[in-house]
């Protein structure tokens, strides 16, 4: 039996290529805490760093078959967090220019019947999606965002470990980002006109 734990990263990077599951693990384990820690430092958002780091890790597996790395692997995992977080910062920059944007629009405005009614829209659809979610996704989302409990606090109640916790959460907020999108371009064009 192969023991991983004694492997070079370049000689898992190719088992990785061949789809050696416990090869991906290996390196997930060498590099996960160092990873986040480095994606933390620069956002000070410990979700933030950690859906980065976790969109980096899964991506990196599901395209394992075409990787192509010519430096280092501890350099090409590090560079591609830093370009992670380089596109984070990207996004919340066009966000808050886009708010900012809204406000100076509506300064002089009134529009709460229509912000009550946004409001209430944008809960309806949020419930609607995270109902949505398969189960045991939604019952990690619903603890963590609605019942302020940790990953750990969560992982004892439903018998689960935090990395599993972690993976939930990650698939609840990108199906939501995903969804929720439509609706805030809408709601902001109506802010906007």
């Amino acid at each position: 039996m192969l023991d991983v734990k004694t492997l070079t990263d370049v000689q898992l990077l190719n088992l990785i290529k061949a789809d050696h599951e416990p090869a991906f693990k290996e390196l997930y384990c060498r590099y996960w805490k160092h990873l986040y820690a480095f994606a933390y430092n620069r956002v000070r958002s410990r979700e933030v760093a950690e859906e980065i780091v976790q969109d980096f890790l899964t991506n990196f597996w599901l395209n394992r078959a075409k990787l192509n790395i010519q430096t280092s692997f501890e350099g090409y995992v590090y560079t591609s967090i830093k370009n992670l977080v380089l596109n984070y910062f990207a996004r919340e920059a066009r966000k808050n220019q886009m708010l900012e944007n809204i406000s100076i629009h509506s300064s002089g405005l009134d529009n709460s019947t229509e912000e009550m009614i946004m409001l209430h829209e944008l809960r309806s659809v949020i419930t609607r999606e995270v109902s949505q979610l398969p189960v045991k996704c939604r019952s990690v989302f619903e603890l963590s965002r609605l019942e302020n409990k940790s990953n750990k606090e969560i992982a004892q109640t439903l018998g689960i470990s935090e990395k599993t916790v972690e993976g939930h959460l990650s698939k609840a907020i990108k199906q939501l980002r995903l969804n929720l999108n439509a609706l805030v371009i809408t709601v902001m064009a109506v802010f906007i006109s």
